[in-house]
């Protein structure tokens, strides 16, 4: 089984959140591979299991900049077969902005035909001890996902 997880991060948060996603498929045996989403292309997709984006929310609610192209190129894909999930950071001092691109990159998956494999997984800032639990949780749904 296989997986590529792209993050895009200004402060580090989302990296983190994409290596713990990362060690824990690694851990269920999944081999994973991990893109920056401004080098990271859509298509690659078609070519693993298991999909994931941890986008963080700029501001108000904005996309990451750097990943605006890469959210266009997916929704033009056909990830039919694939499973997917989305975790990412963002700040709740921007309340109904929170995570908004977690959401968007949700949707953006649901367009392509590709199986919602885990609940979004929204990160106040920095992952802390429940997060971990969280994102080991998401992993492993994923892989059951996959898995049937």
């Amino acid at each position: 089984m296989k997986a590529l997880v792209v993050y895009a991060t200004i402060t580090g948060n989302n990296k983190d959140v994409a290596d713990l996603i990362t060690e824990s498929l690694e851990d269920r045996d999944v081999e994973v591979d991990v893109d920056e989403i401004s080098v990271a292309d859509p298509a690659d997709f078609e070519d693993v299991d298991i999909c994931v984006v941890c986008p963080y929310t700029y501001s108000e609610g904005s996309l990451p900049e750097e990943g605006m192209d890469f959210y266009e190129d997916l929704k033009e894909e056909d990830l039919k077969g694939k499973v997917y999930g989305v975790a990412g950071s963002g700040d709740v001092f921007y309340g109904d902005d929170f995570c908004r691109a977690v959401t968007a990159f949700d949707k953006a998956f649901a367009e392509t035909g590709a199986t919602k494999g885990s609940e979004d997984v929204r990160v106040n800032l920095a992952p802390d001890g429940e997060t971990v639990k969280k994102l080991d949780q998401f992993a492993d749904e994923l892989v059951k996902k996959v898995n049937g």
